[in-house]
């Protein structure tokens, strides 16, 4: 078991974004197969419409579960779930029909995943539009896995060449994001960042809180957040024996980062954290769901709607995702 290939669930993503193309041109990757055995979840009529835009000469095998992949370089293994009416749909448009089969091939995914049939899940950009039209409650694939699973709140971590960063909020207004900067909250984010970090093989994991305000509030000359949540939280951490520091300015928070100096940031809100990762490196960046029964990575761009379709959409993204999920699954084991 050790040393099998993981198998990895690849969902298509939204049909009329980039989802399809990214796909076939991630599942033609050398690369990927060197360290998993990968399949999609997602229609064979797209996927074969898409190899042909691309002027690929593809090989697609269709399977009923994940676990029957052929796992061959050139040969794309499909669970083909016919959910794309090829006659009316239309590339490039948010619409009803494009957000239900997206979310078709989350929740085939995510069974899969719980019944073993898969090792781990690495999805395609789904857009919020679309999925909310075809009835979802959730703004996005972190909330809708969580639900699937039982799960209350999903833990995200941004990968991007070697660092870590996870976020004490994310979809939620700046203003409100700043007063979510707790006592309470950090160290119970911490907590779960640790016995995570510690699942996925970091003994021992060293993580950083960034500062909210610049300099780390500067003793107080700009701002008290650091002074009354962030530091008492720090030190209640250190004393149930955890290895913290902080608050590290965030303008310098992220290189340390980078030059290896902690196992893990932890950002007070989505854009703190984006910002430096994308910039860093944008199709780089992976995105993973800890905190499931199961792993999940996934790219960390939207849909494209603007560029679907024209076959220039960059799979690299999806592919360091892919490789991603094998290489954690394999420390899990």
């Amino acid at each position: 078991m050790k040393d099998e290939k993981p198998v990895i669930a690849v969902t298509m993503g939204d049909p009329a974004g980039v989802g399809p193309e990214i796909t076939v041109k991630a599942l033609l990757n050398p690369e990927v197969y060197k360290v998993c055995s990968p399949v999609v979840i997602g229609d064979l009529g797209i996927l074969k419409q898409t190899a042909k835009l691309l002027k690929y000469d593809v090989s697609f095998n269709a399977v009923d579960s994940p676990r029957a992949a052929t796992g061959k370089t050139g040969i794309i293994d499909v669970v083909d779930l016919k959910n794309v009416d090829l006659d009316t749909f239309k590339i490039g448009k948010v619409s009803v029909e494009a957000g239900r089969a997206a979310i078709q091939y989350i929740e085939k995914a995510v069974k899969f995943a719980l019944e073993g049939s898969a090792d781990a899940i690495a999805t395609s950009p789904i857009n919020k539009q679309a999925i909310r039209l075809a009835g979802s409650p959730y703004i996005g694939h972190t909330e809708m896995l969580g639900a699937l699973c039982g799960v209350k709140n999903p833990l995200m971590m941004f990968h991007v060449k070697g660092a870590r960063i996870f976020f004490l909020t994310r979809h939620v207004p700046l203003a409100e994001a700043v007063k979510a900067v707790k006592k309470n909250r950090i160290v119970e984010m911490a907590v779960r960042i640790d016995a995570e970090l510690r699942r996925i093989g970091v003994e021992s994991p060293l993580i950083a809180v960034a500062a909210l305000n610049p300099h780390a509030s500067d003793k107080g000359l700009v701002g008290n957040e650091e002074a009354e949540e962030i530091i008492p939280a720090v030190e209640e951490l250190r004393n149930r024996g955890l290895h913290v520091v902080g608050p590290v300015p965030a303008d310098t928070v992220f290189h340390k980062a980078l030059q290896g100096s902690y196992d893990a940031v932890l950002s007070l809100y989505h854009d703190q954290g984006h910002i430096a990762a994308k910039t860093v490196d944008f199709y780089g960046t992976v995105s993973v769901t800890l905190g499931l029964p199961f792993l999940r990575t996934s790219v960390d761009h939207g849909t494209a709607y603007d560029i679907a379709g024209k076959g220039v959409a960059n799979p690299r993204s999806l592919v360091e995702a892919i490789k991603l999920a094998a290489v954690l699954v394999k420390n899990m084991r």
